[in-house]
């Protein structure tokens, strides 16, 4: 164990099933209860976009944080959370990948393919933020960022991030400049695939579509 960014502890596992699940059921337990950050080199029954399974190789990045929701601004909605989390990461890494960017809700993407997701739940007191990203190899049809910049690092950067988090209006205002992407791409919502082509984002996160509120918290 050890310490990143806004005292968070950090816990290092060689191999995990899903960070996210980890850290969830010991917040249920009460055997974490304060902020913490999960990481694992090998993920090997991760939690991806609709139920579906996201495993990667080692020296990819899986991590989960778990922050107190009083460590974060006091404007950010839960059915934003997701895409404040990624596109805070997103912002992390644009410097070295000016590709990259972040589809409604919650997926990391660099060009035309998805290079990671992140995944949000609030559970008693924290958000739980579960992150994937294939920095070094991935599958078919994906994308890795082929950086040499280790996970663990990445994580520290992540968490030296939040110490300061910038509030929910600030970073809304930037994403939203970049959401005219996702309109090529739509989405997957409730099990079905949608256009979001006529999409109107509004400033909790969510989207309209043909008069229709829709809301992804995951």
């Amino acid at each position: 164990m050890s310490e990143g960014g806004s005292g968070v502890e950090i816990r290092s596992f060689e191999s995990l099933p899903s960070t996210q699940r980890w850290l969830t059921e010991a917040i249920r337990r009460t055997e974490v209860t304060e902020a913490t950050a999960v990481i694992a080199e090998e993920q090997t029954d991760g939690i991806g976009s609709r139920e579906n399974r996201w495993i990667g190789h080692r020296g990819n990045f899986f991590a989960s944080v778990a922050m107190e929701e009083s460590q974060l601004p006091e404007d950010l909605p839960l059915s934003a959370a997701s895409i404040y989390f990624a596109f805070l990461m997103k912002q992390l890494l644009a410097s070295e990948h000016p590709d990259l960017w972040v589809k409604w809700p919650n997926d990391l993407y660099l060009g035309e393919k998805k290079v990671g997701g992140v995944i949000t739940h609030r559970i008693k007191t924290f958000y739980v933020v579960g992150i994937g990203i294939n920095l070094k190899k991935s599958e078919r049809l994906f994308a890795a960022l082929e950086t040499e910049l280790p996970a663990d690092e990445l994580l520290r950067r992540y968490l030296a991030l939040l110490e300061d988090p910038p509030d929910w209006k600030d970073t809304f205002r930037e994403y939203r400049l970049e959401f005219d992407i996702s309109r090529r791409f739509g989405a997957h919502i409730d099990g079905e695939f949608r256009s979001l082509q006529n999409a109107q984002l509004m400033e909790d996160g969510s989207i309209v579509v043909d008069g229709e509120r829709m809301v992804s918290l995951r």
